[in-house]
């Protein structure tokens, strides 16, 4: 296939990149905010420049370059992901987003075309929301969508985001001066790995996103009395671990309840206090992500899981409290988008696959400002949040040929 953009400068940079916060062999941690981080996106940076965009760090920690356009005051076409990631991550999640948009700009530029409208590549902080529980800081951010309190949560060494940004550089008492007036963005094009197995089994290089599934996310704590393992007869125990073994199999059976749709529930975080062989604990913590494209479908399962809550705390005479730590709503890609992708998809002379994400990405949030679209390129063996995590060069180089061709769309310079 021959393509218009960079394959290897573009092949070249993912690796640079990925040696910054690396981890064993191809493992990378750029937790949001960090030392790695703050590196990388001045290596990010960097590359911006050099490429002649204009370059600015926000308030949120996100940064952006910027193409203008023959009508600057007309409202931007964005392009961009994240390059923040999990502790034990791999090199590709979000970061093929960064630096395809920055080669896709970059390649129209070095073709000396010049966009109707202006051109953002933006780089978002803390999509992964791992160190301070919540992500999509850096999308949401920029739309004014942030919760009350966010700046004050802290990450296990006790440092509150209002401080890491701080000490990124931005200042967190101007984060209105960082938020986009409302029209100010047209649209927002997103490329991703799937991590998913889909592409894969269908041997497809790329797919088309259709929409993203709106996760839930909702703590549980049980509280009941510790006693000793040895002498506490189980009749007369509240053992909250019991108790959660219990709700965990019910949220399992009520996420399957409609056969082949796509819904998902995981509990991925348990903590059992005290925490000892021969002790029978007194308070059982964990988390629930519960996904679906389908809103009423998730509500109505939520309800189910809050039922079982209380019906097997009470059962067990445990005390409980479930945390409301948000999520978002499912959210549909731009039809018009998707058409200009399987158009030039055509050209290519390939039929990539139309895809939901399971998974949420900035994307999700955008898309409450803007036209919405992703590209999806293969993950090996379905693999993601993990080192082994695995995209081809050729593979990536063709989702980025891709949304090349679709942003020239966009800009209006086809």
């Amino acid at each position: 296939m021959n393509l218009t953009i960079n394959t290897d400068r573009l092949a070249g940079r993912l690796a640079e990149l990925a040696e910054i916060g690396k981890i064993g062999r191809t493992g990378v941690c750029r937790l949001a905010l960090s030392e790695e981080y703050k590196e990388g996106m001045d290596l990010v940076r960097k590359w911006m420049d050099e490429a002649g965009l204009k370059t600015r760090f926000d308030n949120f920690g996100n940064l952006i370059g910027r193409l203008e356009g023959k009508n600057p005051d007309e409202p931007a076409v964005m392009l961009g992901s994240h390059i923040d990631s999990q502790p034990s991550g791999g090199r590709y999640d979000g970061t093929i987003g960064v630096l395809g948009a920055l080669e896709a700009v970059q390649t129209m530029m070095e073709n000396g075309i010049q966009p109707e409208v202006p051109v953002e590549v933006i780089s978002f902080c803390d999509e992964e929301g791992h160190r301070f529980g919540v992500g999509l800081f850096g999308s949401r951010g920029i739309l004014g969508a942030l919760e009350p309190g966010e700046l004050e949560r802290a990450d296990e060494d006790g440092v509150t985001r209002r401080e890491a940004l701080i000490g990124f550089g931005a200042d967190p008492e101007k984060l209105q001066e960082s938020e986009y007036d409302t029209g100010k963005i047209a649209s927002y094009i997103e490329m991703h790995i799937e991590q998913g197995p889909n592409l894969e089994e269908q041997d497809e290089p790329i797919g088309i996103v259709s929409g993203i599934a709106g996760p839930r996310w909702l703590g549980v704590t049980l509280t009941g009395i510790s006693g000793h393992a040895g002498t506490v007869p189980m009749p007369m125990r509240q053992d909250p671990v019991t108790g959660a073994a219990e709700i965990i199999t019910a949220f399992n059976s009520i996420v399957q309840t409609e056969a082949g749709a796509p819904t998902v529930g995981t509990v991925g975080d348990i903590k059992v206090s005290p925490g000892g062989r021969s002790i029978i604990p007194e308070k059982v913590e964990f988390t629930i992500d519960l996904r679906d494209s389908d809103l009423t479908r998730r509500d109505e399962y939520e309800q189910q899981l809050r039922e079982a809550v209380k019906d097997i705390s009470e059962k067990h005479g445990l005390d409980y409290e479930i945390s409301d730590d948000g999520g978002t709503t499912p959210k549909e890609a731009s039809r018009e988008i998707m058409t200009i992708m399987s158009e030039e998809s055509e050209t290519m002379n390939l039929a990539p696959p139309v895809l939901m994400s399971g998974a949420f990405h900035d994307a999700s949030h955008m898309a409450d400002a803007c036209d919405m679209g992703m590209i999806f390129v293969r993950s090996k063996d379905g693999i993601s949040h993990h080192p082994d995590e695995y995209s081809t060069d050729e593979d990536i180089a063709i989702g980025t040929e891709l949304l090349y061709k679709t942003m020239l769309r966009l800009v209006g310079s086809v």
